[in-house]
């Protein structure tokens, strides 16, 4: 496990984490490890415990003389690398020759410690790490969140598939402006292929980085690795979103989409699919650092169960391993889930499954360990009604099947009591059905298509009437295949309290500002290549009398112009499908251009979609979108 701290729900994220590990910030602190390397007393002045993350990180930074603390109520204790921390006012008589104070502010640092120091001891600081001023939103205060708006994004272009992040400047509805995006590519080797920015309007305008206009311009290889993104002059927050298009050539009809990674890595990692026995699954773990992985550092397990099957190899700083999972883990098959142990050293991983001559891509989901079960989630109270609700589509059951795969999501659940509540897209209740208490490591996966004749859509709630655990971190696995050619996609997330008007703690959460969640700001790109975008949209409720939707539907073009604007109602527990080609024609979405997008808006109720696009032969990318 790399012992670093990097994100906890009450406290968000740890910007320290991300002001280190940084790809700029990590080629000077492996200069410093590089001048330490040749001292023989090296002291640490740690102000902010950061020792702890920094040592994982970058181990040459160990020192070997002693660590100080400011703190009165410190001294004494563990150092957390084999001694105890000593008083500041002791660091003149020490051993030390240097002292790497653990700080971004060289002069502070150095009018600190000349009170305790002596002149033949030297004084370092992390000041060389810090970023350039002209990366910074915030230049005054460096560890603010919005100077570290930063992600990957898994990224390819070679003979069959090519991929396209495309998302929208929704920087300036903070009033940003000057919005830059810093981009570094990095192959499976984890070499720098090219480094470059991109050029924002002061306006909402689409943004697209297409892997192969990118190969095109810096005349590179094929290639299959990770782009770092960095968002320069950011405001509001500090998340990184974005879809992810990964789309075929040369006559190749696979099509996928997944949102953004998750900044934040983390220790385990769920809704892994084992593989069923005509595919081939394909795990991309991508190195989010400048550390190597060890062998044997990440660990396939079988949901719920402490047999671990180790991977073997090391992984190198930012480098990409495609891990065969059905070579690696034997005799486990679909519908057996996985886990994927991956001791803090990646951010959420991409798998795709190839079955015959179709491909698919689908990403993992944070496994909490911060969560415990939540006795108070089987008496919520009435204004909660059904309290969490997991909404996910039902597509037509005469051409597709609808699979759903209920997933443990924190380390500390052992069992499941959910039903999934069944809906047409009018929002009439069609069926229920108990799903039992289900274990942790349970096979259970649920046709959907035949449960129904209808389109529409199911929700997975809490159901205690044979006793279990919940602890509001529910989330399903949803599969989706076309009966007529094979294409497949799916995707997976967790529930929320929809709609109402009382809170429960965190809930009912939006996409901006704090509880109740009330509105919606939903992300549509248009399709591109030939192809048609959709979203499927769901109005959850998880409370009954509540008013259908009033959303608005906002054609944006490229260069963030409004062209058009549309209004759809949906029932409570209602659903509806946006084509964007039909709603607003064929020649308005033309004009919008490649990267235009709809913007879907509602100051009603919070809407929960699902978008993709479709090809000419058929084929579809499905996953839950993002919002603003």
């Amino acid at each position: 496990m790399l012992d670093i701290i990097t994100f906890d729900a009450q406290g968000g994220g740890n910007i320290l984490y991300k002001a280190l590990a940084h790809p700029l910030a990590s080629e000077a602190l492996r200069r410093l490890e590089a001048t330490l390397a040749g001292e023989d007393a090296v002291a640490v002045y740690d102000p902010g415990n950061v020792l702890r993350t920094l040592v994982a990180l970058y181990p040459g930074l160990t020192p070997n003389a002693g660590v100080y603390t400011h703190d009165s109520e410190q001294i004494g204790q563990a150092d957390g690398i084999g001694g105890e921390k000593r008083a500041l006012t002791d660091l003149a008589s020490g051993e030390a020759r240097l002292v790497l104070a653990l700080s971004f502010e060289h002069e502070k640092m150095l009018a600190r410690l000349s009170r305790v120091t002596h002149p033949d001891q030297r004084i370092l600081s992390l000041e060389p790490a810090k970023l350039p001023d002209t990366m910074l939103s915030n230049p005054r205060q460096y560890l603010d969140k919005h100077n570290f708006a930063t992600n990957f994004a898994f990224f390819r272009d070679d003979e069959r598939f090519s991929t396209r992040l495309v998302t929208a400047n929704y920087w300036c509805n903070y009033d940003a402006t000057d919005v830059r995006y810093w981009m570094r590519l990095y192959d499976a080797a984890g070499e720098i292929l090219a480094e470059w920015e991109e050029e924002v309007p002061d306006a909402p305008a689409g943004i697209v980085i297409d892997s192969a206009v990118i190969r095109e311009r810096f005349d590179l290889p094929a290639f299959c690795g990770q782009l770092f993104i960095h968002v320069l002059g950011a405001r509001g927050h500090d998340v990184v979103k974005y879809a992810l298009d990964t789309y075929g050539k040369a006559g190749e009809l696979s099509l996928s989409v997944t949102h953004d990674a998750n900044a934040w890595p983390s220790p385990r990692f769920a809704t892994l699919p084992a593989p069923r026995p005509a595919e081939k699954l394909i795990l991309w773990i991508q190195n989010s650092h400048s550390t190597p992985i060890p062998a044997g550092a990440i660990t396939i397990n079988r949901m719920g169960e402490e047999q671990a099957f180790p991977l073997s190899v090391e992984i190198g700083a930012f480098s990409t391993y495609a891990l065969d999972v059905g070579q690696l883990v034997r005799g486990i098959a679909w519908p057996a889930q996985l886990e994927l142990r991956a001791g803090n050293h990646i951010v959420r991983p991409r798998y795709e499954i190839t079955e015959g001559a179709l491909t698919r891509i689908a990403h993992l989901n944070v496994e909490r360990r911060d969560l415990l079960p939540e006795p108070a989630l089987r008496n919520l109270p009435a204004s909660m009604g059904r309290g969490f609700v997991l909404p996910f589509p039902i597509l037509d059951p005469q051409r597709f099947t609808s699979i759903v795969q209920p997933s443990p999501m924190s380390e500390k659940i052992t069992s499941l009591p959910l039903r999934l509540d069944i809906f047409d897209d009018e929002g009439t209740l069609v069926t229920q059905r108990f799903l039992g208490n289900l274990p942790r490591n349970h096979d259970t996966a649920i046709a959907l298509h035949e449960l129904t004749d209808r389109a529409g859509h199911a929700d997975l709630v809490y159901d205690f009437r044979d006793g279990g655990e919940g602890d509001g971190w529910m989330h399903a696995l949803m599969r989706y295949e076309n009966l007529e050619n094979g294409h497949a996609a799916e995707t997976s997330f967790g529930g929320h309290i929809f709609n109402t008007l009382m809170t429960w703690r965190s809930e009912p959460q939006s996409y901006a500002g704090p509880p109740p969640g009330l509105t919606t700001r939903l992300f549509l790109k248009l399709g591109q290549e030939g192809h048609e975008s959709f979203s499927f949209l769901i109005h959850p409720a998880s409370v009954e009398g509540t008013a259908p939707s009033d959303t608005l539907l906002h054609l944006y073009s490229k260069d963030g112009v409004e062209l058009e604007r549309r209004r759809v109602s949906i029932n409570p527990s209602g659903s509806f499908m946006v084509w964007p080609h039909e709603i607003f024609g064929s020649a308005k979405l033309d004009e919008a251009g490649t990267g235009g997008y709809v913007l879907i808006r509602d100051l009603s109720c919070r809407l929960f979609g699902y978008h993709g696009q479709r090809n000419a032969s058929g084929g579809f990318s499905l996953d839950h979108m993002f919002g603003f």
